[in-house]
């Protein structure tokens, strides 16, 4: 399992862009990573948003549907975030970041499985 954080704050969506791997390099995600062996998926996005971006987090509900990844061997589920005492997340483990407002959404290149997700996105955006 894959997981992964929409954070909105004021009507924005923060979007990561990939540094690697070379073949997803300068397509943009949603932070996250990988569930590991007895960990939540709750706890393994937390972990991640402090690996990722440095910021702590509540985990909330689910955005969107689960996403098959590659060949069937992972699903991507996505969960709402809210960042937590003010923390502002930093790009440490990406190229950069930027916040999108719903008309920004397809101003970058998606990666594939965060399409779906960025189409549940206006909704949530306008509040």
């Amino acid at each position: 399992m894959i997981v992964a954080a929409v954070i909105i704050t004021a009507g924005r969506v923060l979007a990561c862009e990939r540094s690697s791997p070379p073949e997803a390099a300068g397509r943009w995600e949603f932070p996250g990573g990988k569930v590991e062996p007895g960990e939540t998926e709750r706890q393994a996005l937390a972990r991640e948003c402090r690996e990722e971006l440095g910021v702590r987090v509540a985990v909330g509900d689910r955005v969107g549907p689960d996403v098959p990844l590659a060949h069937g061997r992972a699903v991507l589920r996505v969960y709402g975030v809210e960042l937590l005492d003010g923390d502002v997340p930093e790009a440490l483990e990406h190229r950069s970041m930027r916040w999108l407002t719903v008309d920004q959404l397809d101003s970058v290149p998606w990666l594939p499985a965060d399409v779906p997700i960025v189409a549940a996105l206006p909704p949530l955006l306008r509040g």
